[in-house]
């Protein structure tokens, strides 16, 4: 399991993923997919994250708009662009 806690700190400062929102409840929503590395106790890899506030997160993981394909689509959005997010602004880079 890859984890890094100033990765997901810093995702903190970006606004949602989802809708823009930037008040303070961005958090790093890790991706609910096997294939990411989530098993039944365990959270995917921190790489495999979304910036969502509380809202989107929330409708995300308990809502029941959405279907199983829609709430994947939603979150592999939002994920690629926390990470343009997290290159743009140079939080992560090539070395």
């Amino acid at each position: 399991m890859y984890r890094n806690q100033k990765l997901l700190e810093a995702v903190r400062e970006s606004p949602c993923q989802h809708c823009g929102r930037e008040d303070g409840t961005v958090v790093a929503a890790h991706s609910n997919q096997g294939r990411d590395g989530k098993g039944r106790s365990l959270k995917a890899n921190d790489y495999r994250i979304a910036a969502l506030c509380f809202t989107c997160h929330a409708e995300l993981d308990q809502g029941r708009a959405m279907s199983r394909e829609e709430r994947l689509n939603r979150w592999e959005d939002a994920h690629r662009g926390t990470i343009g997010w997290l290159f743009e602004n140079k939080v992560i880079g090539v070395l």
